[in-house]
């Protein structure tokens, strides 16, 4: 009987963890070679994991809501099809023994093991908003854990997270020591020590619980503004080039490559060449440290039907022409919009573009992707009536208008640096060549 172990696979460079959300199949089903085994989430994006071997699940090694360490082995595949223990240690009656000169190399197995992770110290920024995994806000719940208490509980986890163990340690030893209840009462009654606690809301209001993806974007959000020095500056940009050549070209653009030719995409691609004239733009921060990235990995800010919000990464951007970007984009923007990005899919960015404009906003002040220095923010096209210089001089025209807005890092980026980027972009964009050949 042949059994392989199915491992949590590697999810991008700075994942070390993943939870598991959901399992597609119990222990006796049988699964097919790259059929979906079950679904999982990181601080990025929830994603399904196939199978890599056709057989009978012998053994899911974890529960749903369990954070699991990247390698770890989450379940067993019996690929003889046959549901017998992969453990036996006891030979069938029809093998016969090894030769007695031949002994046979023993066998370790771990799957009474249950993972236990290493006691280490994880140093954290002070005043850092720390992560809690679902099993361990669960648990944190039912046992009436505030959060001011889930804060002194010691994590053995990577980054210093807390772990079931860790939190299932504490409800054994740590409140006892403390004198802490297992449970809080259910009416809170206030002491000269404790002020009153409010049990509602006043007023007609819904209350609506924040998902798991809201709850780390609300956690990104707040952690760059309390990392990142934010300053804002805008510019008028004229794209009237653009809108006509676009015009022009999308159709045959679409009937010669079997994809829309969308704004994003020159967008993208004049951005990327300005990045090249000014790379601290492509920086990010390591204390008193600047590191400037010569790899160009340009995030897409991209809304999800659900009101969320994800960012895919366009890997290398700078080695693509239009026709490349252009199907990457419609690609990452699909996988987001159906749930199919892979967790590698949103890792990476160095800056950061936002189309700010597609909801019909004329311009914003975006907060910064960390650990990037910059974001541009994309606004609306719209016509207007401009002041337009021609050697026979000044005339009142319509065109196609739009605002930029750039947030940048003001610990890394200066006012000149920024506006001089923005300017660069600006005329990139204003100077599109309107006899381009696709």
């Amino acid at each position: 009987m042949a059994i392989v172990d199915l491992v949590m696979p590697k999810l991008g460079e700075s994942i070390m963890e993943a939870t598991i959300l959901r399992w597609h199949k119990k222990e006796g089903d049988h699964i097919n070679m790259d059929e979906t085994l079950l679904e999982i989430a990181t601080d990025k994006v929830d994603s399904e994991v196939p199978s890599s071997a056709e057989g009978t699940i012998e053994s899911l090694l974890f529960q749903e809501n369990d954070v699991v360490p990247i390698g770890a082995v989450i379940a067993r595949i019996n690929t003889n099809g046959v549901m017998t223990s992969a453990y036996d240690t006891a030979a069938p009656a029809n093998v016969a023994a090894p030769a007695q000169d031949s002994p046979a190399e023993p066998v370790e197995t771990e799957h009474d093991i249950p993972y236990q992770p290493a006691k280490t110290e994880v140093p954290r920024l002070q005043g850092a908003a720390r992560f809690y995994s679902p099993l361990v806000l669960n648990i944190a719940a039912n046992e009436g854990i505030g959060l001011a208490e889930l804060e002194k509980i010691p994590g053995t986890g990577n980054d210093g997270r807390v772990t079931k163990k860790d939190i299932l340690q504490w409800l054994e030893s740590g409140r006892k020591n403390t004198g802490s209840p297992v449970h809080t009462p259910a009416t809170v009654v206030a002491t000269p020590d404790t002020p009153p606690v409010s049990t509602g809301y006043e007023g007609n209001v819904e209350v609506i619980e924040m998902d798991r993806m809201r709850k780390l974007i609300a956690k990104h959000m707040t952690e760059s503004k309390a990392t990142s020095a934010h300053v804002t500056s805008f510019a008028e940009c004229d794209v009237t080039n653009i809108v006509l050549w676009r015009d022009k070209v999308k159709k045959t653009f679409e009937q010669q490559e079997g994809d829309k030719l969308t704004f994003t995409p020159l967008f993208i691609e004049a951005v990327v060449k300005c990045i090249k004239k000014h790379p601290w733009l492509n920086a990010s921060v390591d204390g008193d440290k600047i590191i400037v990235r010569k790899d160009i990995h340009i995030g897409m800010a991209t809304a999800l039907p659900s009101g969320n919000l994800i960012v895919p990464v366009i890997k290398e951007a700078d080695f693509l022409n239009l026709t490349g970007l252009a199907k990457k984009i419609n690609h990452l923007a699909n996988a987001a919009r159906s749930n199919k990005l892979k967790p590698d899919d949103t890792q990476g960015a160095t800056f950061t573009v936002t189309n700010i404009g597609s909801f019909g906003s004329l311009m914003g002040t975006p907060i910064i992707n960390q650990p990037q220095v910059a974001i541009l923010a994309i606004g609306a096209i719209k016509k207007r009536p401009v002041v337009v210089e021609t050697k026979q001089g000044d005339s009142i025209a319509i065109r196609h208008m739009m605002f930029l807005s750039l947030s940048y890092d003001h610990r890394v980026i200066d006012g000149a640096l920024g506006s001089t980027f923005l300017s660069s972009v600006v005329k990139e964009l204003e100077g599109f060549d309107v006899n381009r050949v696709i």
